[in-house]
């Protein structure tokens, strides 16, 4: 039998039944688009995780923090690498040296110091941090109200938003949530801030004292003492997400320049927490930032950083284990998804099953012409194509349109909390095909029964059949 042929008694007798095959119809859609319904929204949950965290910066960003400190990210790095005695400080000449390693953009510090700053002359305590030019492509200054900093060391500072809320005289107890940082911003840009801190200056040797025994800085006899200082810092802009959040109780809430941030030389806890560097002419650093090129080359530059002998943490670490939960995510989402798949296919099989019945004369009359068992096989299996391929299409469009829906319900309800919209619903096109191509596998496996089933009819008794 022709394809041609083949196709057209296909068609032909779904049309005869039209109501019955559109129900059945109708039920592989609807399993296709909860099976898409799920998948997307696990895709899109995982697009949306990696999109954040690539944009605030901690996808190609290595921290690294020195063995002295007795500080270690995991358990491998704790039991390998040179003992804390013998390992290097974090110093700068050590930061300058991560900066010229390959596919890395650049090697800032970790400045950030717990201070006093004055506002209308009443005393706030926060934890201010200095922050490279690069962070403003960070996500959390996507919203941001004002403008970032107009150069490396301008006197000026930009808020989150509850340390602007605790300016406003808005405590933790009274805060209104739902306060916009535009509200908020309004208040206080072009206001000036008075910082308080405490810079720490070198005190080098009196001509009249005995020479140094040495030639190298780092043995020379220094002392420093401790000034007290007051900045004026202008307010530029408020932020409304935190760019620190994943630090924890560390996390600043007032941001400097960072090259400023530098120039005042505050006291560092790092310069008190190792006794034996704490004279050091160098500066030394708690944490340094490395920016690297792309994602891919975070591992290589981890190596080259652990074998100068310093600690290093990276969020690709971290992702390991995201990856593995949104896969087993997908799994489960996808397995759930295609249970109404798999009631589709009963009644697929219940369709074709009841065209058997109905047909028994015509299949007996077809095989009294010559057509063999397979064309009859054939025949059923095409209609159950027919169904899979038009249900499959049907299901990937109701399940485009229900993420659709979806996903503005969800930025509707961002936008009255104040929340950026989201892409929380994705459909890649390899999921589009793979939906349609597993609905017509599903047709073609339910069919399996009653394709076999006809082509046992004895044409004898299918002829005698009423």
């Amino acid at each position: 039998m022709k394809v041609s042929d083949l196709t057209e008694l296909a068609l032909r007798n779904l049309r005869q039944s039209l109501l019955r095959n559109s129900l059945t119809t109708v039920g592989i859609s609807v399993g296709v688009a909860s099976l898409v319904a799920m998948l997307a929204l696990g895709i899109g949950l995982q697009r949306l995780a990696s999109r954040r965290l690539k944009a605030s910066g901690l996808f190609d960003t290595v921290v690294v923090t020195s063995r002295r400190d007795l500080r270690s990210f995991n358990r491998e790095q704790e039991m390998s690498g040179p003992a804390p005695a013998a390992s290097p400080a974090l110093d700068e000449p050590a930061r300058a040296r991560m900066a010229t390693l390959p596919n890395v953009i650049e090697a800032y510090p970790d400045i950030r110091f717990i201070t006093e700053l004055r506002y209308q002359d009443k005393p706030h305590l926060a934890m201010v941090a200095g922050l490279p030019a690069s962070s403003r492509n960070n996500d959390a200054f996507e919203n941001l109200q004002g403008t970032f900093f107009s150069r490396a060391t301008a006197h000026e500072v930009i808020l989150q938003k509850s340390f602007a809320e605790e300016l406003l005289g808005k405590s933790s107890q009274v805060r209104d949530d739902d306060s916009s940082v535009l509200e908020i911003s309004k208040s206080l840009l072009g206001h000036e801030l008075e910082m308080r801190y405490s810079e720490r200056v070198e005190n080098f040797p009196q001509a009249s004292r005995a020479r140094p025994r040495a030639t190298d800085p780092e043995n020379l006899e220094v002392s420093y003492s401790v000034i007290s200082h007051e900045l004026k810092l202008r307010i530029v802009g408020v932020t409304d997400l935190d760019p620190e959040s994943m630090r924890g109780q560390f996390r600043a809430r007032v941001f400097v320049p960072l090259q400023l941030a530098e120039d005042l030389h505050v006291l560092q806890p790092g310069n008190i927490r190792d006794t034996t560097r704490a004279f050091s002419r160098t500066p030394q650093y708690s944490t340094v930032g490395v920016k690297v090129k792309s994602a891919q080359d975070v591992p290589t530059v981890e190596q080259a950083i652990q074998r100068m002998g310093f600690n290093t943490l990276s969020i690709v670490d971290a992702t390991h284990s995201m990856r593995q939960f949104f896969a087993i995510l997908d799994l489960f989402l996808g397995i759930f998804g295609s249970l109404a798949l798999a009631v589709a296919s009963i009644g697929i099989v219940n369709t074709l099953v009841m065209a058997i019945l109905e047909r028994r004369r015509e299949i007996g009359i077809m095989k009294a012409v010559g057509a063999s068992d397979s064309d009859v096989k054939r025949l059923f299996f095409a209609e159950a194509a027919v169904m899979g391929l038009m249900g499959g299409a049907f299901g990937v469009l109701l399940g485009w349109s229900i993420g659709r829906v979806i996903n503005i319900g969800a930025n509707l309800y961002l936008a009255r909390q104040s929340f950026p919209p989201e892409q929380i619903w994705a459909t890649p096109w390899w999921l589009v095909g793979g939906a349609i191509v597993f609905a017509i596998v599903v047709s073609f496996v339910s069919g399996l029964y009653p394709a076999a089933r006809a082509a046992r009819l004895d044409p004898v008794q299918a002829l005698r059949y009423e």
